[in-house]
């Protein structure tokens, strides 16, 4: 069964966009998928407005960049022609940026993100917090794209991080169309002492189900610089994916996230499939 039927991806004014709308474009082309991609970055701070009456100095917005407007309008006209009928433009005219894309996300099986580079000033207009918030507030799996590195929409080596949680069920499970078409789906699980049964074995029984049969485990990580650790496998055995849970929260918008999420979006150098 198909559970890709539409994907949603996220386009500004980077470079690394048009790695984001490519990849994207391909998963839509091989899984049948209606693809919207979606411009939305925060107006340009124009100036600060000097303290009033004690008041605390305030920002005055701008208006959208137009330079990473025409950017990002450029990729999605160079692949327009070869998915034409199923690809959707939209964007943003000013709106919260965060909140309107988790709306827009609702609505879609996969978001396809970028990890933020801090080195790329053309990426500063999108918040910050971006990712992380679109991964807790819609509750839909993503794909997030690294700012380095080359990226496959099929990639033939899958490293899945296996936790006995609701989120990591859930990245599993929504990440099944890319795991039946991989040729190793390679198995690593946390230590979890209250766990008394053998996961592995469950783990592979599922994906087993499921038509996965080349699987093979690692031993289990630490909760200790699980992140690094997750990283350091991934490098080793040549993943092109890798599939994990998204944990933290998020509490009027300051973000709270588990170590190794946190670790795994910043540094990771190959596509990361997160669900929360």
């Amino acid at each position: 069964m198909n559970t890709l039927r539409s994907i949603l991806v996220h386009l500004d004014g980077t470079a690394r966009a048009e790695a984001r709308m490519r990849l994207a474009h391909r998963l839509a082309a091989a899984h049948e998928s209606a693809l919207t991609a979606l411009f939305a970055v925060c107006p340009s701070v124009l100036a600060v407005l000097p303290m009033i009456g004690g008041m605390s100095p305030m920002p005055v917005s701008g208006d959208i960049d137009p330079d990473h407007r025409a950017h990002a309008a450029a990729v999605f006209e160079r692949l327009l022609h070869d998915h034409a009928n199923r690809t959707d433009w939209r964007e943003l005219r000013g709106e919260p940026v965060i909140e309107t894309f988790i709306r827009h996300a609702l609505t879609c099986d996969l978001m396809v993100l970028g990890q933020r580079n801090p080195r790329d000033a053309s990426g500063f207009d999108v918040p910050g917090d971006f990712v992380e918030a679109v991964l807790l507030g819609s509750g839909k799996p993503a794909l997030v794209i690294p700012s380095v590195g080359r990226i496959s929409p099929a990639p033939e080596r899958v490293l899945v991080a296996w936790r006995p949680t609701r989120e990591s069920a859930h990245a599993l499970t929504s990440a099944l169309p890319l795991l039946r078409s991989a040729k190793e789906v390679h198995l690593v699980c946390s230590v979890d002492s209250e766990d008394p049964g053998p996961p592995m074995v469950r783990l592979r029984d599922y994906l087993h189900l499921h038509g996965i049969g080349q699987t093979h485990g690692h031993a289990a990580l630490k909760d200790r610089h699980a992140g690094e650790a997750l990283l350091s496998l991934a490098a080793q055995i040549g993943a092109g994916l890798i599939v994990m849970g998204a944990y933290g929260h998020s509490r009027a918008r300051e973000l709270v996230l588990g170590g190794a999420t946190r670790t795994v979006l910043e540094s990771a150098t190959v596509p990361v499939w997160m669900a929360h």
